[in-house]
């Protein structure tokens, strides 16, 4: 499978939104990604993906952060679901994170349902712990664990993004590489 990690452009809006429902259920709106892809604090980018060379590419995933001091904040992060297991959460997440370290960010942070074990499995796999609750945070009345992870910018932090992804290209057979923004 070959996988690009790049920014948003406004042709992808559409299937961004789409996407958006499948993953978030409709969790922003077109006007909001819009905003987010003329903010000059946030990261917004989409993982496209093709079985074959000579397959069409299709969106499968959405991650975005916001910069704010020195903190990356991780607003989304959602695979397609019938992609999920692949691989390609990993390969996200990996992204954003090197999105933060190129704008000089030293920590991250999220929030995450208690009850997502896939997403808190792969968070903690890169270093995040919990920090803290926000009680009732989703509409439907479940709590946020926030979660932090300090030392985006040390060499052995780059070097560990780097072995990730490099194990994924194994595994899942990945092939690819991010597009500069």
């Amino acid at each position: 499978m070959r996988v690009i990690c790049r920014p948003v452009v406004s042709q992808d809006l559409p299937n961004v939104v789409t996407l958006d429902h499948r993953c978030f259920g409709g969790l922003w709106s077109e006007a909001a990604y819009t905003r987010e892809m003329g903010s000059p604090n946030s990261d917004l980018w989409v993982l496209e993906v093709t079985a074959t060379a000579r397959s069409p590419r299709r969106l499968s995933g959405i991650g975005c952060i916001w910069a704010i001091l020195e903190e990356a904040h991780i607003t989304l992060l959602g695979i397609e679901p019938a992609d999920q297991g692949q691989g390609l959460g990993q390969w996200l997440l990996i992204e954003l994170l090197r999105a933060a370290i190129a704008r000089g960010l030293s920590r991250a942070t999220l929030e995450v349902r208690p009850s997502n074990s896939r997403a808190l499995a792969l968070y903690k796999k890169y270093g995040f712990g919990v920090a803290g609750e926000r009680r009732r945070y989703y509409a439907d009345g479940e709590s946020a664990l926030i979660l932090w992870k300090s030392g985006l910018q040390t060499p052995s932090f780059a070097a560990a993004l780097q072995r990730q992804q490099d194990h994924l290209h194994q595994k899942h057979r990945l092939t690819s590489h991010s597009l500069p923004g």
